[in-house]
Protein backbone atom coordinates (compact mmCIF):
# COMPACT_ATOMS: atom_id res chain seq x y z
CA UNK A 1 0.00 0.00 0.00
CA UNK A 2 1.01 3.50 -0.83
CA UNK A 3 1.78 6.04 2.00
CA UNK A 4 1.96 8.68 0.33
CA UNK A 5 -2.08 9.56 -0.03
CA UNK A 6 -2.22 13.02 -1.00
CA UNK A 7 -0.06 15.40 -2.51
CA UNK A 8 -1.36 18.19 -4.62
CA UNK A 9 -0.82 22.41 -5.33
CA UNK A 10 -3.78 23.80 -5.73
CA UNK A 11 -5.73 27.57 -6.40
CA UNK A 12 -9.05 26.85 -4.59
CA UNK A 13 -9.21 26.32 -0.55
CA UNK A 14 -7.69 23.33 1.27
CA UNK A 15 -9.74 21.39 3.33
CA UNK A 16 -8.24 20.10 6.21
CA UNK A 17 -11.02 17.17 6.50
CA UNK A 18 -9.60 16.31 3.07
CA UNK A 19 -6.32 15.63 4.40
CA UNK A 20 -6.82 13.90 7.24
CA UNK A 21 -9.67 11.13 5.37
CA UNK A 22 -6.43 10.88 3.27
CA UNK A 23 -4.36 9.62 5.86
CA UNK A 24 -7.02 8.16 8.03
CA UNK A 25 -5.78 4.63 8.44
CA UNK A 26 -6.85 1.94 11.25
CA UNK A 27 -3.45 1.01 11.81
CA UNK A 28 -2.01 4.06 12.91
CA UNK A 29 -2.04 5.17 16.81
CA UNK A 30 -1.01 8.61 15.88
CA UNK A 31 -2.02 11.39 13.28
CA UNK A 32 -1.06 14.86 13.52
CA UNK A 33 -1.81 17.67 11.55
CA UNK A 34 -0.54 21.00 10.63
CA UNK A 35 -2.45 23.83 8.88
CA UNK A 36 -0.41 26.70 7.99
CA UNK A 37 -2.69 29.88 7.87
CA UNK A 38 -2.45 33.46 6.47
CA UNK A 39 -1.69 35.76 9.72
CA UNK A 40 -2.23 39.39 9.72
CA UNK A 41 1.74 40.26 10.39
CA UNK A 42 5.05 39.55 9.47
CA UNK A 43 8.14 40.44 11.39
CA UNK A 44 5.92 43.14 13.40
CA UNK A 45 3.87 44.83 10.08
CA UNK A 46 0.51 44.14 9.37
CA UNK A 47 -0.17 42.28 6.29
CA UNK A 48 -3.09 42.90 4.51
CA UNK A 49 -2.78 40.00 1.84
CA UNK A 50 -1.08 37.67 0.14
CA UNK A 51 -0.01 35.43 -3.16
CA UNK A 52 1.59 32.33 -3.54
CA UNK A 53 3.23 31.22 -6.87
CA UNK A 54 4.59 27.94 -7.70
CA UNK A 55 7.35 26.95 -10.34
CA UNK A 56 5.98 24.46 -12.74
CA UNK A 57 7.95 21.79 -11.13
CA UNK A 58 6.69 22.34 -8.01
CA UNK A 59 4.36 19.22 -7.61
CA UNK A 60 7.37 16.79 -8.26
CA UNK A 61 9.30 18.46 -5.90
CA UNK A 62 7.04 18.33 -3.47
CA UNK A 63 6.71 14.27 -4.57
CA UNK A 64 10.45 13.66 -4.16
CA UNK A 65 10.44 15.91 -0.49
CA UNK A 66 7.19 13.37 0.87
CA UNK A 67 8.93 10.07 -0.67
CA UNK A 68 12.20 11.04 0.82
CA UNK A 69 9.97 11.39 4.40
CA UNK A 70 8.08 8.57 3.26
CA UNK A 71 11.43 6.56 3.64
CA UNK A 72 12.58 7.84 6.60
CA UNK A 73 9.82 7.29 9.00
CA UNK A 74 7.75 4.11 9.64
CA UNK A 75 4.70 5.68 8.63
CA UNK A 76 1.06 4.39 7.64
CA UNK A 77 0.34 7.59 5.44
CA UNK A 78 1.38 10.91 4.51
CA UNK A 79 -0.12 13.72 3.01
CA UNK A 80 0.46 17.49 1.94
CA UNK A 81 -1.17 20.53 -0.29
CA UNK A 82 -0.51 23.36 -0.74
CA UNK A 83 -2.28 26.74 -2.24
CA UNK A 84 -1.18 29.01 -5.26
CA UNK A 85 -2.93 32.49 -6.08
CA UNK A 86 -4.51 35.17 -3.67
CA UNK A 87 -5.25 34.27 0.12
CA UNK A 88 -6.68 36.19 2.55
CA UNK A 89 -5.97 36.81 6.09
CA UNK A 90 -7.02 33.42 8.22
CA UNK A 91 -7.14 31.20 4.95
CA UNK A 92 -5.19 27.91 5.02
CA UNK A 93 -1.94 28.31 2.79
CA UNK A 94 -0.61 24.49 3.76
CA UNK A 95 -2.09 21.72 5.46
CA UNK A 96 0.65 18.65 5.70
CA UNK A 97 -0.58 15.57 7.98
CA UNK A 98 1.46 12.03 9.05
CA UNK A 99 -0.27 9.02 10.25
CA UNK A 100 2.02 6.10 12.02
CA UNK A 101 1.61 3.34 14.56
CA UNK A 102 3.40 5.83 16.97
CA UNK A 103 2.39 9.60 18.03
CA UNK A 104 5.99 10.39 17.75
CA UNK A 105 7.18 8.69 14.73
CA UNK A 106 4.04 10.66 13.15
CA UNK A 107 4.83 14.16 14.89
CA UNK A 108 8.56 13.86 13.37
CA UNK A 109 7.43 13.23 10.22
CA UNK A 110 4.88 15.99 9.91
CA UNK A 111 7.19 18.65 11.06
CA UNK A 112 10.25 17.41 8.40
CA UNK A 113 7.21 17.23 6.15
CA UNK A 114 6.32 20.85 6.46
CA UNK A 115 10.24 21.97 7.20
CA UNK A 116 11.39 20.33 4.12
CA UNK A 117 8.36 21.90 1.98
CA UNK A 118 9.16 25.11 2.91
CA UNK A 119 12.52 24.97 2.01
CA UNK A 120 13.13 22.43 -1.09
CA UNK A 121 9.66 22.85 -3.34
CA UNK A 122 9.58 26.13 -5.29
CA UNK A 123 6.65 27.89 -3.72
CA UNK A 124 6.96 31.61 -2.98
CA UNK A 125 4.94 34.15 -1.89
CA UNK A 126 4.22 37.80 -2.16
CA UNK A 127 2.91 39.54 1.04
CA UNK A 128 0.99 42.82 0.74
CA UNK A 129 1.66 45.32 3.63
CA UNK A 130 -0.87 47.87 5.08
CA UNK A 131 1.56 50.57 3.82
CA UNK A 132 1.19 49.64 0.25
CA UNK A 133 4.51 47.28 -0.22
CA UNK A 134 5.12 44.53 -0.87
CA UNK A 135 7.71 41.68 -0.03
CA UNK A 136 8.85 38.25 -1.95
CA UNK A 137 9.39 35.79 0.21
CA UNK A 138 12.00 32.69 -1.42
CA UNK A 139 10.12 30.16 0.69
CA UNK A 140 7.05 29.30 2.52
CA UNK A 141 5.75 30.35 5.63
Amino acid sequence: MNVIRLLAIRDTPLSADEVLAAVADRSAGGTTLFVGTVRDHDHGRPVTSLSYSAHPSAEAELRRVAEKVAADFALTALAAVHRVGDLRLGDAAVIVAAAAPHRDEAFQAARRLIDDLKKEVPIWKNQAFDDGTTEWVGACD
